[in-house]
């Protein structure tokens, strides 16, 4: 039980950390991060020949700050990656609970569109969407989020079908309870765990997913700062400027990593079989 509780500490504090940057980069960051000095464009990083103390990670082609970009841009990925796990993980849950004790037509229909999705490709699904909508941050929260619940529910719906049957959901049933009463009070905190170790590792899924449709250009616009826009930016002068697109990805590898490997040792935690054995 030790060993899991230190798997659990020491991968969430690099994810404090980044949480902590963004809620005080206005204050921490040296630069505006939109700003731009167009005479101290591509300045490599404070320990090389070249750069400044008052430009750490060095600028960007436009001259802005690296390092107030990558502050200000955990402002935008992770609160996007947040909202939109809380919204696939409460859509897929529900979903999957109804479908799951209601069985019948609803969980056909249910069952379907989980199919249809899980068989159409996400990111043209999320371009198809982002250029009809147009982009915007509320757009791709929402497409996020609908990329979010189909493993929710199918977890959900699969555990629900055998709970569904357990002694005390059908003594509740036999007692008057109603399918909402039912699955309020019995079955929802049965699941709980799951969903929060299966949100726990779409965070991470998500970040990867904003940085990408923002490297396409079909995220966050700029001017605004995302790890996803930055790297799109530095693309053209990665080898002329490498620190411009190294920082951006390093951010989002440790975030991404220390997501994942919180949400595994959550995982072991909750699981009444692996709390035994360690």
């Amino acid at each position: 039980m030790k060993r899991v509780r230190w798997r659990l500490v020491l991968p969430a504090i690099p994810v404090l950390l980044a949480v902590i940057a963004a809620i005080a980069a206005p204050w921490i960051s040296p630069h505006s991060p939109t700003s731009g000095n167009l005479a101290a464009r591509l300045k490599p990083p404070a320990w090389q020949a070249g750069g400044t103390p008052d430009r750490p990670l060095g600028s960007d082609l436009l001259g802005r700050d690296v390092l107030s970009r990558l502050l200000h841009g955990a402002r935008v990925s992770l609160p996007i990656a947040l909202v939109a796990t809380i919204l696939g993980a409460v859509v897929g849950a529900a979903v999957g609970l109804v479908a799951g004790y209601f069985r019948g037509r609803v969980d056909e229909v249910v069952t379907k569109l989980i199919d249809v999705q899980l068989a159409f490709p996400f990111v043209l699904f999320a371009i198809s969407v982002i250029a009809v909508a147009g982009p915007s941050v509320t757009v791709l929260v929402v497409v996020l989020a609908i990329g979010a619940w189909v493993g929710h529910a199918r977890v959900v719906r699969g555990m629900v079908l055998s709970l569904r049957e357990r002694e005390y959901v059908v003594a509740a049933r036999a007692l008057g309870g109603g399918g909402t009463r039912v699955i309020v009070r019995h079955l929802l905190p049965n699941v709980m765990s799951v969903v929060l170790v299966i949100a726990t590792f779409d965070v991470g899924r998500i970040i990867i997913l904003e940085s990408t449709l923002s490297f396409l250009g079909l995220g966050v616009q700029p001017p605004t700062a995302s790890w996803g826009s930055d790297l799109r930016d530095a693309a053209v002068y990665i080898r002329r400027a490498w620190w411009t697109a190294t920082f951006p990805g390093i951010a989002i590898m440790i975030v991404v990593l220390g997501v994942n490997l919180v949400g595994d040792a959550l995982r072991d935690w909750l699981d009444p079989r692996h709390a035994r054995e360690a």
